[in-house]
């Protein structure tokens, strides 16, 4: 089986215990773990079973050596991070939302390892030699130019060798601020326009199309957690009008009633089909999942995404119905996992899918 190889920024993730807040925690004792979206989904694919690479670039120091260790111990491939004397290890800091309190993300990327390092210093023609897909994120180009310009490097390098390429838009009003006198939307748009023309598989969040490309689905306030299930299909149609090269289009479906408490679901689109299949369903009708004691909703989307991504590679898991369900499912259960990684293997989501969500204890 070829690889799918990731692209993006591994950072040290620094959280308050449990749900506390900063001010209770400071000074004392925090917890240290490492996240980031390209870093998530290989990590999933690994646990899923598939074979999985990550291309990022990190400080040479002890630190940075726990994060690589971590993901080879996961079953990822390393070979192909840069290690480098410039830069450092990116940082955020999460502070755990707990009923109508939100989770707070405190973004301290500026300066890190990868945000320096320019495109000629990844070894793309060695990463990729054994992969079918590539897969990156809207965060990558949002860091900084340097990032940016490699993101796309990756992207154009995949496209050559006649990868699939997947990309998430996945858009962070906090970041996109390396290009002075434009708005973080504005940046982010021009941006992805640009890259968007070079990708297979899109995915997408319910407010990112919104966010990023100014395709709206009327109904919906993602604010009040409202959302208008039936118009995603057209909001898909529009993107995929926009952009005619993409295959298909998948949108998470998240209803937030409290930050404990969050409906999930997602929709495929398929365009040579002009066809749209929804997930979870019961009795034919779109159920989404109650996830009603959230652990950890960090990295979501991202097991989502290394979910999709596993089934669209997987020919008994390939039709969209089947490929969305699974995708889904896979997501579902990372918000039972602390920390970003979904450490979930393939018959722990095809049980949720098929219906065994009781958490009954397995013996």
């Amino acid at each position: 089986m070829k690889q799918v190889v990731t692209f993006g920024e591994v950072m040290g993730r620094i959280s308050p215990p449990g749900v506390a807040r900063w001010a209770q925690t400071l000074p004392g004792h925090v917890q240290w773990t490492f996240g980031g979206a390209e870093a998530n989904v290989a990590a999933g694919l690994a646990c899923l079973g598939a074979r999985a690479a990550f291309v990022t670039a990190l400080p040479a120091h002890a630190v940075a050596d726990a994060c690589v260790r971590q993901l080879r111990g996961l079953g990822v491939e390393t070979r192909w991070i840069v290690r480098t004397n410039a830069g450092r290890l990116g940082l955020y800091f999460a502070e755990t939302g707990a009923n109508q309190r939100p989770s707070v993300v405190i973004y301290d990327r500026d300066g890190s390892a990868l945000s320096l390092t320019p495109p000629g210093a990844y070894d793309w023609a060695g990463a990729m030699a054994e992969a079918d897909w590539f897969h990156t994120t809207g965060i990558t180009p949002s860091i900084s130019r340097a990032s940016a310009e490699a993101a796309e490097r990756g992207m154009r390098e995949a496209k050559s060798r006649g990868l699939t390429v997947s990309c998430d838009l996945n858009y962070r009003k906090k970041l996109w601020r390396w290009e002075p006198g434009m708005t973080p939307r504005d940046l982010a748009e021009r941006t992805m326009r640009a890259l968007l023309p070079m990708v297979d598989v899109l995915i997408a969040n319910e407010e990112d199309a919104a966010d990023v490309l100014g395709i709206r689905a009327s109904g919906t306030d993602v604010e009040a957690g409202r959302l208008a299930v039936d118009r995603y299909p057209e909001v898909a149609r529009e993107i995929v009008r926009q952009f005619p090269n993409l295959r298909c289009v998948a949108i998470t479906l998240r209803e937030s009633i409290s930050a404990n408490h969050n409906n999930w679901g997602a929709m495929l689109y398929e365009a040579a089909t002009d066809t749209a299949v929804l997930a979870p369903m019961r009795d034919g009708h779109y159920t989404p999942y109650e996830i009603r004691d959230i652990v950890d909703r960090i990295g979501g989307g991202d097991a989502f995404g290394a979910g999709l991504i596993f089934a669209l590679r997987t020919p008994e898991l390939a039709a969209p119905a089947t490929a969305v369900a699974f995708a889904a499912a896979a997501s579902c259960l990372a918000h039972s996992i602390p920390g970003d990684y979904n450490l979930v293997g393939r018959a722990e989501v095809e049980a949720l899918m098929t219906g065994s969500g009781t958490g009954r204890v397995q013996r």
